[in-house]
């Protein structure tokens, strides 16, 4: 998602308070409960990954700490060359699960149910892409 003019989506940022109502609500417990329990399970992983340590939770994904080589940046105003220092960051690796429910694949599976019918024209099925490359060379002729 960009943030150029031409975007018609909006990003909507959901916050600490907005995350806590919504799984005080969904659990049927108290916000502050849940606040209590957030901030202990950052905290574990904060600890965690500082030592060293990979956090994993399955289905949604891993924290991990990434270390940083030092490099020379630059001063985008003047140029000059800046020396940035060596730097650990925390890495997340989202899981497969995750990454398949962001990203549900395509429906190819109606054309499954339609395969009684694709044996029937299977000669014609064979025979289109024999058509579209024969398209394809009078494309090229053409140029």
């Amino acid at each position: 998602m960009g943030h150029n003019a031409s975007s018609v989506e909006k990003e909507v940022v959901v916050n600490k308070s907005d995350v806590i109502q919504d799984v005080a609500g969904a659990a049927g417990v108290s916000r502050q409960d849940v606040e209590k329990v957030v901030d202990a399970f950052f905290d574990t992983v904060r600890a965690a990954v500082g030592k060293g340590d990979r956090v994993a939770w399955p289905s949604f994904g891993s924290f991990s700490a990434s270390e940083r080589q030092a490099r020379t940046g630059r001063n985008p105003r003047t140029g000059e060359a800046v020396a940035i220092p060596a730097s650990r960051a925390v890495k997340f690796s989202a899981s497969t699960a995750l990454k398949a429910a962001l990203n549900p694949a395509p429906a190819p599976k109606k054309a499954k149910k339609s395969a009684p019918a694709a044996k029937k024209s299977t000669a014609s099925a064979k025979k289109a892409p024999a058509a579209k490359a024969s398209t394809a060379k009078k494309a090229t002729k053409k140029k």
